[in-house]
Formats: structure tokens, C-alpha cells, sequence
């Protein structure tokens, strides 16, 4: 019997085929009749390697080339990093599913010869906190550049592009005391050994969809769309749904100082501690920081899960109110409309 083949568009990164080869391996264990092969895009943000990412400007830096590919049809579906998928999409392509997320926090990694000396040396940087005044830190994020400013601002912190194991490498030839990434692709690619620690998220709040992985295809494909009905994952979905929608709110995009993490928590009932999910309250955290990191706007929302978009857009207008609108205008050099 003849094989029905399918295409997977992805990005050409360690951590991006590692992503798409999950979805892959997902797809034909559900689907044994099945061929999926994968396609290796460059995007314009893989292309643009010695400017900083904000500085390059635009939405959809790792996503617009692929996104093409499935309007073309040379493509079936797209596997994306969340974190980095524009909140609007083009007219006749949506997310059909969105996976269980990985650890979204923002991970502090240190050379190995620090990691290694740390014990015998207790002046080695064992955390956030141990870093030395005046540490050199690498981050690619403007979200982080601001938290940890605000933090710590004897730090000096510089862009940090390529992909992890580039980013890895910079690290270990002694050009940064420390860099920041994302644990959730540091333990997709089995490195977790190399986080010195795991930041909290009243040190550096996470970024829109950090750690979830989306599959994106056309709206209209009906044999895609029930293909993977199966891979989405409600609870994240739900999550990273909300976020979204406080980040298309506040129309920022993926290289903006905007941060916000939402979390579904569950109470169990008192007689015998099982998880009722119908008293389950989803309650998202955001977060708009000046650059320099000596204004960090922050709020917080609960409320049911069923209202996420609500929720997120109602975060959104608490920190506007409180004046995020002015930090942003100033980010992209917009006259300041009063909200």
C-alpha cells in the first residue's frame, strides 16, 4: 500500500529539526499509513546574524519564509517556536495545535570551567545572584536585557546571536562570563547539564509562548487539521492563548520588551485529592520594561480558563493604564497615545 506523504517545513537549526522530527515521529506513530518528510527553510531572522534582532525590525523574522511555503503549498504544515509566531497570521493559515510546553523559564548558563571549579573556588558563579559586578552577559532578548537590569545594573549585558550550540561556544571561548537562553531548548537538545540555574520568574518573567512548540497550517487542509487534532495540548494551548492575546493587545512582537507567563492551577478536592478542573483558575503574569531596566510595569490576572483571550487583553489594559503605552511608543519611536 502506497504511502500518503506529507511535508514539514522547518527551519534549518539543531533545536528546530529537533522539534520538527518529534512532530514528525508523532505524526506516524498515529498515523502508520503515513510519509512525512521534512523541509529545511532559511528565514530572514537565520540570514541576519551580526545585527541585533530589534534592530533588524519587522514581525515574523523566523517565520515569514515558511509561512510562504505553505501558502504556496509547497508545504503541509509548519513547526514553529512559539515565542517567535507573529500574533497575526496570514489570511488562510492558523495554529492547529499547540504542544505540552517544556520548562518556559529563561536558563543562566556559566563556561564550563566555572561550573567545574565552583566547588573547590566559592567565588565561582554558581547563580544569578553570584555573578561578579560588573559581569559580561549575553542574551539575544530585549525582555531579558531589561529584568536583569533592573535586577542587577552593574551587569553588562550584549547582543548574543546564533543558534545554541554557536551561542554555547561564544560562551566557553571566554567572550561572556554568563549567558541567558531558553532551558525549554536546552533540554530539548539534552544539555541541561550545562544550566547553572533556572531562572525564577520574579528574576526574569518568560517570554509570549516560551517553551511551546506550535504547528501551523492551512485553515481550509481538512486532512492536516484532523492529522493534528491529536498533538494539541489543552492546558498549554490555553496558556499560551492567553499570553498571545495580551501581546497582540499591546501590539508588540517577539523582540520587544514585553514578557508574560500564564498557568492553569488546579484545586483538588479536600476528600480524596484528585484535581478538579472545573474550580481550575488560570492566572497570567505580564510584564513592559524601559530598556535601561529602571521601569519594569507589572501586573497580574485570574480568572476562569474558558476566558484567556479575555484575560490576557484585560493584563493588557492594566499595564497600559499604568503606563506601558509611553515605554513602548519611546521603543518604537511613536508619538504616545494616552490610554
Amino acid at each position: 500500500m502506497n504511502k500518503r506523504k506529507i511535508i514539514i517545513a522547518t527551519r534549518g537549526s539543531k533545536l528546530a529539526l529537533w522539534q520538527a522530527e518529534w512532530v514528525k515521529a508523532q505524526l506516524e506513530k498515529n498515523n502508520p499509513d503515513l510519509e512525512v518528510e521534512l523541509k529545511k527553510i532559511k528565514t530572514t531572522g537565520d540570514k541576519i546574524l551580526d545585527v541585533p534582532l530589534a534592530q533588524v525590525g519587522g514581525k515574523g523574522l523566523f517565520v515569514k519564509e515558511i509561512e510562504d511555503a505553505l501558502l504556496k503549498k509547497k508545504a503541509d504544515l509548519a513547526v514553529h517556536s512559539m515565542k517567535d509566531v507573529p500574533t497575526d497570521l496570514p489570511d488562510g493559515l492558523h495554529l492547529a495545535a499547540i504542544c505540552k510546553r517544556e520548562d518556559p523559564r529563561d536558563a543562566l548558563i556559566t563556561a564550563i570551567s566555572n561550573q567545574q571549579s565552583a566547588v573547590s573556588d566559592p567565588g565561582k558563579i554558581k547563580n544569578f545572584k553570584s555573578l561578579p559586578k560588573g559581569a559580561h552577559v549575553g542574551t539575544s532578548s530585549l525582555r531579558r536585557m531589561c529584568q536583569l537590569l533592573n535586577k542587577r545594573p552593574d551587569l553588562k549585558i550584549t547582543p548574543l546571536r546564533g543558534n545554541l550550540d554557536t551561542r554555547l561556544r561564544k560562551l566557553d571561548e571566554g567572550q561572556f562570563d554568563a549567558i541567558i537562553l531558553a532551558a525549554a531548548g536546552v533540554k530539548r537538545l539534552g544539555w541541561q547539564k550545562r544550566i547553572t540555574e533556572s531562572l525564577s520568574a520574579s528574576i526574569s518573567l518568560p517570554a509570549i509562548g516560551q517553551g511551546a512548540v506550535g504547528i501551523e497550517c492551512r485553515v481550509d487542509d481538512v486532512f492536516i487539521n484532523k492529522l493534528l487534532k491529536k498533538l494539541n495540548h489543552k492546558t498549554t494551548s490555553v496558556c499560551v492563548r492567553a499570553e498571545r492575546a495580551f501581546l497582540k493587545k499591546l501590539e508588540g512582537g517577539c523582540q520587544v520588551p514585553i514578557a508574560a507567563y500564564a498557568r492553569i492551577i488546579s484545586q483538588k478536592s479536600k476528600k480524596n485529592l484528585k484535581i478538579k478542573t472545573q474550580n481550575s483558575t488560570l492566572v497570567i503574569n505580564g510584564l513592559v520594561g524601559s530598556l535601561d531596566g529602571k521601569t519594569l510595569i507589572k501586573g497580574s490576572k485570574k480568572g476562569r480558563p474558558a476566558d484567556a483571550e479575555s484575560l490576557g487583553n484585560k493584563l493588557a489594559e492594566i499595564l497600559l493604564s499604568k503606563g506601558a503605552g509611553k515605554i513602548l511608543a519611546e521603543f518604537y519611536g511613536t508619538p504616545h497615545k494616552p490610554y
